[in-house]
């Protein structure tokens, strides 16, 4: 980045990264926002009532770690298949596809009679949760200026943490209405509506001509997964794989046991639940906002290495606070969610930053996914260890390992801020 945009940078407001992308960039972000913010609320579906469906099928600490775990893993070939799709077919039909899949088994589910059942709809739901984040994501990232594109990929990460808090007052509200048993059928019926985003999708967003122009010269050689394994690409795809996995398996499991741990381990009931995650997802949002000012400013290496750390630290500090002390967990719960948070908000321009044009979907979308099958395999460990005498919130120190795996891998990583798309 040149000296002279650096300052540019440093003068400018704080919404200028929106008001520079331009009608069809502020329509993409528009889309990929309500997408990843739908994704999320999909996803969260499953954590806020899994007591409930363990209870109603007389399920294991591990049976209902699995149903976390064959998601994400799923979700790696979604998202592999879409990176694919990215490059072939463009950016928004791809979006359109992947919200369109998790919408469909995420109301499947709420049907399910059995595990084995609620299994297979949760495992193809994933096909589609892991597909749509890398469209969305690259989609903004081609509409906005290198010196914002940081924050703006950034505020599409955001999204995450609305969806969430979408969920757990959904989930408060049918909890309160419905007897356990039905309630947890109702939330996932209530996973509907991305449906209506998919309409405006269709009716209002476009790929950058340049993108589309690339794709449609480069023919065949778009969408090769041969490529990301490559000359100087090999190495690029093991080391982002390898973050992807530290980072999302610390996150995972965060997020698959959390409401669990505050039930079984804290004693709260519904509404305290939601009120405990309420300053978690508070400090989720402001984390994944100012972490992308700070990928934009530091740059993407440095900001996610202290957040890696930090992440770790609040994660053994929270689930290890005294019985008796709740009201030290309310507290850690703001640190907790905006250090988990903010570490990835430089993943969407990171990747996009690393991979060229004709590969770029289908390197974000294998290594993030990559990520996120590999981190799959966290939620399912602490549901087995937490039937030991490790308890649920022992168990889940396990997952601050990923973080230090996350660090390793950025220090052999390079730096791509200021990077133009190419």
């Amino acid at each position: 980045m040149t000296t002279d945009t650096q300052t540019e940078v440093a003068q400018a407001r704080p919404f200028d990264w929106f008001r520079t992308l331009g009608p069809k960039g502020k329509r993409a972000f528009i889309g990929a926002f309500g997408g990843y913010g739908l994704d999320s609320y999909d996803f969260q579906v499953l954590p806020l009532g899994l007591a409930a469906i363990a209870a109603y099928f007389g399920l294991t600490t591990g049976q209902a770690g699995l149903l976390t775990t064959v998601t994400l893993v799923v979700s790696a070939l979604g998202g592999a298949l879409a990176g694919i799709l990215v490059d072939k077919i463009g950016r928004v039909r791809t979006l359109q596809v992947t919200v369109a899949t998790y919408t469909i088994f995420t109301v499947l589910c709420g049907f399910a009679q059995n595990f084995e059942t609620l299994l297979i709809f949760r495992a193809f739901q994933g096909l589609g949760f892991g597909g749509e984040w890398a469209a969305g994501a690259i989609l903004v990232a081609e509409y906005a200026r290198a010196e914002y594109r940081g924050r703006a990929v950034a505020f599409v990460q955001s999204a995450w943490a609305v969806g969430w808090a979408l969920a757990v007052i959904v989930y408060t509200v049918v909890f309160q209405l419905f007897n356990p048993d039905v309630a947890w059928r109702v939330l996932f019926f209530t996973g509907v509506l991305p449906a209506f985003l998919i309409i405006w999708v269709r009716r209002n967003l476009k790929d950058p001509e340049v993108v589309t122009e690339r794709r449609e010269s480069a023919g065949k050689q778009t969408g090769s997964f041969a490529a990301i394994f490559r000359g100087g690409l090999l190495r690029t795809t093991v080391l982002a794989s390898l973050l992807a996995t530290g980072v999302q398996g610390g996150y995972y499991t965060l997020a698959s046991w959390l409401p669990t741990f505050l039930k079984t381990s804290r004693g709260l009931d519904v509404v305290g639940t939601g009120g405990y995650l309420a300053i978690l997802i508070s400090g989720a949002f402001l984390g994944y906002v100012s972490g992308g000012i700070l990928t934009d400013k530091l740059g993407r290496k440095r900001t996610m290495q202290l957040f890696a750390f930090l992440s770790a630290i609040f994660m053994v500090g929270y689930t290890q606070v005294p019985e008796g002390a709740n009201t030290l967990i309310l507290i850690l719960g703001f640190p907790l969610g905006f250090c988990t948070s903010a570490i990835f908000s430089g993943f969407g321009s990171f990747l996009s930053e690393l991979y060229p044009t004709q590969s770029r979907g289908t390197g974000q979308g294998f290594t993030y996914n990559f990520g996120r099958a590999v981190g799959a395999v966290f939620p399912a460990v602490v549901g087995f260890l937490a039937a030991t005498h490790l308890g649920i919130g022992g168990a889940m120190i396990f997952g601050a390992l990923g973080y230090a795996i996350a660090v390793f891998a950025l220090f052999f990583l390079p730096e791509t801020r200021g990077s133009e798309l190419a």
